[in-house]
């Protein structure tokens, strides 16, 4: 099991947080979670229950975290999340950590 990836990032002046983390193989998924000031601006949950019996699970499973953490620092750079992140009322436009973790199932985005 990978247990995760963190990386801080100065954008615009402030300093996000990009958060990854496996939740292993009996919850065979793992969430991206995008932060500025302890607030969850975006979040990107993967499952990968459908190639659970590959051989070198472990090994893929790293390699496809890294692209989605990769991926939304990309996105936060090209300015995808400036409307939530930088609004008068951001506080009202972040996601609840239990919004993030447990109200969507399946690849998708919040």
């Amino acid at each position: 099991m990978v247990l995760g990836f963190n990386h801080n990032i100065t954008y615009k002046g402030e300093i996000f947080h990009v958060q990854t983390e496996d939740s292993g193989v009996n919850n065979p998924h793992f969430v991206t979670l995008l932060y500025r000031g302890g607030e969850i601006i975006s979040s990107k949950k993967t499952s990968y229950a459908d190639i659970i019996k590959m051989e070198r699970l472990e090994v893929i499973v790293e390699e496809l975290m890294k692209e989605q953490h990769k991926g939304m620092m990309r996105r936060l750079k090209a300015g995808e999340f400036d409307e939530k992140a930088f609004s008068g009322n951001a506080r009202n436009n972040a996601v609840r950590p239990d919004e993030a973790l447990v109200a969507f199932s399946g690849p998708h985005e919040k």
